[in-house]
C-alpha cells in the first residue's frame, strides 16, 4: 500500500506535497542554505547529505518506505525552491498503529505558521486516511519553538528520554509529545 497525499495550499502560496526524485537540487540547495540553521537540530550530517546526488539517495530510500507504508517524505515547496519537510516515519501497524513526526523549515520560512499548518494536514492524514491511532514526536530539550508548534497541534508532553537521539554529534535528551488522534 502507498500511502497517498493530497497536495495541500499552505499560507504565502507554499504546497505541502510529496517528496519525489526531482526534488534532489531544490533539497541539496535548502540544506545547504540552511546548514547552520538546522545544525543544532540536526544529526551530524556527511558531506555527500548537501549534494543533489545524496538528496536522490536519501529521497529514494524515503520513498521505499512509502511503497512499504512505513513512511511519508513530504515537502514544503515554495515554486521551485524547497521551504522544509515534515516526514511520517516509523508507521507501525497492527495494534499500535503509530507513527512519528519530524520536521524543518527554511530559516526564511518561520515564524509564519507554515509548521503547524502542514503538521494540521499531517495530523488529519494520519487520522482520516491512514486510520492512525498515534503520532508521537520528540524535540531537544531547549527547541522551544518546535516544542510549541506540537503544542498547538494538540500534541501532549509525556516525558523526558535521556540520550534519545545523537544530534549535532553527541547524545542528547529529548522532550517526547504525543497526539492520540482516535478516542
Amino acid at each position: 500500500m502507498v500511502l497517498e497525499f493530497a497536495d495541500r495550499e499552505l499560507p504565502g502560496g507554499i504546497v505541502l506535497r510529496v517528496r519525489t526524485e526531482q526534488d534532489s537540487a531544490a533539497l541539496a540547495a535548502a540544506y545547504q542554505r540552511n546548514r547552520g540553521h538546522l545544525a543544532p537540530w540536526d544529526p551530524t550530517r556527511t558531506e555527500d547529505f548537501f549534494t543533489e546526488d545524496g538528496q536522490r539517495a536519501q529521497t529514494r530510500e524515503l520513498l521505499a518506505l512509502r511503497e512499504m507504508d512505513a513512511g511519508l517524505p513530504l515537502v514544503l515547496a515554495d515554486g521551485d525552491d524547497i521551504a522544509g519537510g515534515m516526514t511520517l516515519s516509523g508507521i507501525v501497524r497492527g495494534a499500535f498503529q503509530s507513527a512519528t513526526v519530524g520536521y524543518w523549515l527554511d530559516r526564511a520560512h518561520t515564524g509564519r505558521g507554515l509548521a503547524s499548518e502542514a503538521l494540521a494536514a499531517v495530523i488529519e492524514a494520519a487520522r482520516d486516511q491512514y486510520g492512525l491511532h498515534r503520532i508521537q514526536a520528540a524535540t531537544l530539550l531547549a527547541n522551544h519553538a518546535s516544542q510549541s508548534v506540537l503544542t498547538r497541534a494538540g500534541f501532549e508532553r509525556i516525558g523526558v528520554a535521556p540520550k534519545y537521539l545523537q544530534i549535532a554529534g553527541r547524545w542528547q535528551d529529548h522532550v517526547l509529545f504525543q497526539r492520540i488522534l482516535h478516542d
